[in-house]
């Protein structure tokens, strides 16, 4: 398949996935009701080390940058509440099956709860699909939260310091928090995401500094296939 094909392929897969157009979009999140809490084989290639290309710092207007920073800034995520018990169980019932498939890489299940219920609030409320961004981290840096990549890009989501200066609060550090890490690297993709118009195959080029070049593009949607297992609700 030519990569005229293959972007094309991508592109419908991501209208498929129903990515919400903008932050301030509604989203697939947008009806529920949430509690505050406490601060509490391509993929396998990928995974295998941290494999971040390098995001390329560019230009930001301000309006984009103080919608970036105000992004980032927000708290930690809150709790799930659900209005029918339906949807708690699908939720839990997700929670269990990624939690089997997450027991790989993190061997405590209360560390692998905390991870997965932070990526499921992450990704939604950059109005992601959760399973997109789990295969990015896979692929990213095998769920290592530590990972430092040889152009420096730092955590889980091989997020690049120079975003804690532009959008944060300039301390790099934190990029290896979980819930900062997090955040970052799904305001990013979102940011990407609408930069290229909702192509994900640029978007994901871009985010890894590989912009219209496949192979990282195809890695990410292979480990992405893998969660489609564990489908949240």
């Amino acid at each position: 398949m030519n990569s005229g094909v293959q972007r094309r392929a991508l592109l419908r897969a991501g209208a498929g996935l129903g990515l919400a157009p903008c932050l301030g979009s509604a989203a697939p999140w947008a009806s529920l009701a949430w509690k505050s809490a406490g601060a509490g084989a391509a993929g396998l290639l990928w995974a295998s080390s941290a494999q971040a290309g390098a995001q390329v710092e560019e230009p930001l207007a301000q309006s984009v940058r103080s919608a970036l920073s105000a992004a980032v800034a927000d708290a930690a995520p809150p709790r799930p509440a659900f209005d029918r018990p339906d949807d708690r169980s699908a939720y839990v019932l997700w929670l269990g099956r990624a939690g089997q498939r997450l027991q790989r890489y993190k061997s405590e299940a209360h560390v692998r709860t905390e991870f997965l219920e932070a990526v499921w609030y992450e990704s939604r409320r950059a109005g992601l699909e959760t399973e997109l961004v789990l295969g990015l981290i896979q692929v990213e840096s095998g769920f290592r939260k530590y990972a430092i990549s040889s152009a420096g890009a730092r955590g889980y989501m091989q997020v690049m310091p120079f975003w804690s200066r532009l959008i944060g609060d300039g301390d790099v550090s934190r990029l290896f928090h979980m819930q900062t890490n997090l955040r970052f690297g799904c305001t990013i993709l979102r940011h990407y995401l609408d930069i290229e118009r909702g192509d994900l195959f640029l978007a994901l080029g871009r985010y890894n500094g590989s912009r219209g070049r496949a192979p990282y593009p195809d890695a990410v949607f292979a480990a992405r296939r893998g969660w489609m297992s564990g489908r949240t609700p």
